[in-house]
């Protein structure tokens, strides 16, 4: 084995940063990993790659070795891509494949080049003193944060897999109200990276000043465990009682036109379920995305006032996801939206999807609810109920029900943390902000996956950030109730129809990041990479 590894020294390196990204991969979620180990070994894994890109010989090897990890990482991490694009796509085993491996390449040049970056920056020499080790680990976090920021960000983004979520249960996590995901996503690179700074080879003197960097990491983790002892919201009225509805529709069956009453009939039945025998009555039913397979004008007014009538009965309000069409200044306007209804609501106002209470999503899905230029014959290759929707408002007001403010968001819209802010935020107005967030999805393209686990760090990531306790409900999995603080109170098993009953208790007041969002931490990350550059030293390339 060493004699091959001293033939083959590239080809052993590229194998080493392929499983290691590979073992990183598993860190965004728990299972198969514990979840209390996987900060610890996200952070070690990527400890591998920061070694290996600051000591590089040269930018390219920096750059291939930080892709190989990366592209090894999202090809696994995001596997389940190939179920959609395969199992319910009806695309051929090799072209969804290929679309996975593809994906998983053009995101990794992100990351991959936030390392060389780092690596122009202050390149990290065997020998390096003290000082250049501390300033090569703060460049491994500036450079990899800002690229996971341009990854999250440029056309309409995909930060999935952002290593910030392998930490929802670690220290770094008491952060999380002031930095957002992205800060805890440099504090990881950075203690990944001044792990990296204590090695030295075996015949070049140790100094101890080589640990300050990592002296540093752990100062900030004990710190983060004490912030997270901060109370960053209060309760704001009383709680409420909630139900979730999980369907679990089979996603072959959701659109088939001979099934979808079938469908209907049965989410109608759970919502319209009694309490159980001492429980409290629910007053707010929640049901996931797309409930209903058809635009809100399609279904006949009579099911419209079956669900009307339902609401009236269980004397709650019930919020559920309905693909509308509506003729706005004269226009057809089609949207991704979220209703809001009870006994009150006239058969009409649902018929013209013409409602008090409406979210239109406004971060659509490529290919899935909008076709980017040049990419329908793309489209056209995919079995999947496709759409060109319309885009919702950047703050929309949350729904008022029971004394709370609902705000909702819809499918993969939680992963964008900061365009989740202004429904939290007053209004201009001074209309008052979020209490609780809701988030209702249909993981079913997914199949039971990894997907279900990691959206459900995502959630719970969001609800760090804002301070806001969290609802979510999916189709087929995770349907849960997230606290405040992150850690989930109630949860459906997957796969499996039911219906959660919850109590959620909506709080008020602003987190710092709530405040800024993610302008406070990637000021900080430009400033950084400026005071780098005007202060490097040109290395011999």
């Amino acid at each position: 084995m060493t004699s091959l590894m001293t033939r083959h020294p590239r080809a052993t390196g590229a194998a080493c940063m392929a499983v290691a990204g590979a073992v990183q991969a598993l860190t965004f979620a728990p299972d198969p990993l514990p979840d209390g180990a996987l900060a610890l070994v996200q952070v070690v894994m990527l400890a591998i790659l920061a070694r290996r890109q600051l000591a590089a010989p040269t930018l390219r090897r920096a750059l291939w070795d930080g892709w190989i990890f990366h592209f090894a990482c999202y090809a696994l991490g995001l596997y389940w891509l190939y179920v959609s694009m395969h199992d319910y796509g009806g695309l051929s085993s090799p072209l969804a494949a290929a679309g996975v491996l593809a994906l998983s390449g053009f995101i990794a040049l992100f990351p991959s080049a936030g390392g060389v970056l780092a690596r122009w920056l202050a390149p990290l020499s065997a020998d390096a003193a003290p000082a250049r080790r501390l300033r090569a680990a703060l460049a491994f976090a500036c450079g990899f944060t800002a690229l996971e920021w341009v990854r999250g960000t440029l056309w309409t983004g995909f930060p999935w897999l952002n290593i910030g979520y392998a930490h929802v249960d670690s220290p770094y996590a008491g952060w999380a109200p002031v930095v957002g995901v992205y800060g805890i996503a440099w504090l990881a690179a950075f203690a990944a990276a001044a792990l990296a700074a204590l090695w030295r080879p075996a015949d070049v003197p140790r100094d101890p000043r080589d640990g300050v960097a990592a002296a540093l990491a752990v100062v900030v983790a004990l710190a983060g465990w004490g912030m997270s002892r901060i109370e960053w919201s209060r309760p704001q009225g009383v709680p409420l009682q909630v139900r979730l509805i999980q369907g679990n529709i089979e996603q072959s069956q959701k659109f088939d036109p001979g099934l979808m009453e079938k469908g209907l009939l049965q989410h109608m039945n759970q919502a319209s379920m009694p309490p159980a025998t001492g429980s409290p009555a629910p007053r707010i039913i929640i049901l996931p995305e797309t409930v209903l397979p058809v635009f809100q004008d399609q279904l006949d007014p009579r099911a419209w006032n079956l669900w009307r009538r339902i609401a009236e009965e269980r004397q709650a309000t019930i919020v559920m996801g309905v693909p509308l069409h509506r003729v706005v200044d004269g226009r057809d306007r089609y949207t991704n939206s979220a209703v809001a209804f009870d006994g009150t609501t006239p058969v009409e106002a649902l018929r013209t999807g013409d409602v008090a209470m409406r979210y239109d999503k406004q971060h659509l899905v490529p290919w899935g609810e909008f076709v980017p230029p040049g990419f329908h014959w793309f489209v056209r290759l995919l079995d999947i109920p496709l759409g060109d929707f319309d885009r919702g408002d950047t703050r929309q007001a949350p729904f008022d029900i029971a004394g709370q403010q609902l705000a909702l968001n819809i499918c993969y819209e939680d992963l964008f943390g900061e365009e989740l802010l202004p429904a939290i935020r007053p209004g201009a107005n001074g209309e008052p902000g979020a209490s609780i967030l809701v988030n209702i999805s249909n993981l079913g393209w997914f199949g039971d996956t990894w997907a279900l686990r990691q959206h459900l760090q995502i959630g719970r990531m969001r609800t760090l950030e804002t301070a806001r306790p969290m609802l979510a409900a999916t189709n087929t999995g995770l349907t849960v109730s997230i606290d405040p603080e992150g850690r989930v109170l109630a949860q459906a098993p997957a796969m499996r129809m039911t219906a959660l009953e919850t109590t959620v208790q909506g709080m008020t007041g602003l987190t710092p990041y709530v405040r800024t969002g993610n302008m406070a931490i990637m000021g900080a990350v430009a400033l950084g990479l400026l005071v780098l550059l005007g202060t490097r030293r040109r290395p011999t390339v």
